[in-house]
């Protein structure tokens, strides 16, 4: 398959970016930024520019695509993503706007899992007070970083009012970083799985293999699902 990825970069963007590969697809990676395109040989991985804020430029990086991940994060450091949360709605508009005209192409979203269910009808957003405790005590990050939360959450409704095709992967976990690549991974709906002994729980490499499994063999049109580690 032709498979791009925007968000390239990140820590998810590179290990999704680095999958694909290994599998034998034909990989673009897309960076709003020259100076992060890595000088080093990346095997077969084509690197291009893209402005998502632009739906022209969104919608020309999309042609000849079988598979769109976006893995856009909203900063570099957590000062920077809660600083720049709005920007996840805005290039998730923007694209789900560039993919009318390539409707073939299928869109996967690495979201986050604050709008998991933690009971029946009840998100984790929903709970201010498991939000601020499960943020700060368990993933060290200050309150506000809920705005970030909220945006990820924003993305998942945009995805849902449109009619096009896309998956949105939730990680079960609340940090993820890189590690080992196990291939093996637990799988849910819009419940958040049970936690692991580690509030970082899958790494990006697992992460990618679950977003690749479910490229190349669809099991989730047009709705969420969630992963953690096995």
């Amino acid at each position: 398959m032709d498979i791009g990825v925007f968000g390239a970069t990140g820590v998810i963007g590179r290990a999704v970016v680095a999958e694909a590969g290994q599998r034998g697809h034909r990989v673009t990676a897309f960076t709003r930024n020259p100076a992060r395109i890595p000088a080093a040989d990346e095997g077969e991985t084509r690197w291009k520019v893209v402005d998502l804020t632009d739906t022209e430029s969104a919608a020309q990086a999309l042609t000849g695509l079988d598979v769109a991940v976006n893995a856009i994060n909203s900063g570099d450091d957590i000062p920077g993503q809660i600083a720049h949360a709005d920007a996840l709605p805005a290039t998730a508009r923007v694209l789900l706007k560039a993919l009318e005209c390539t409707p073939a192409t299928r869109l996967l979203v690495v979201g986050g899992g604050g709008s998991l269910e933690i009971a029946p009808g009840v998100r984790l957003i929903d709970d201010e007070q498991l939000l601020d405790t499960t943020m700060t005590d368990v993933l060290g990050v200050p309150r506000e970083y809920r705005t970030v939360v909220r945006a990820h959450s924003a993305v998942l409704d945009l995805c849902r009012l449109s009619n096009r095709y896309w998956t949105y992967l939730s990680p079960s976990a609340g940090r993820i970083d890189s590690g080992a690549r196990t291939g093996r991974y637990r799988t849910g709906g819009d419940a958040m799985l049970p936690p692991g002994d580690d509030p970082r729980d899958i790494s990006a490499e697992d992460l990618a293999v679950a977003l690749l499994d479910e490229a190349e063999i669809p099991r989730h049109i047009q709705r969420r699902f969630t992963v953690a580690r096995a």
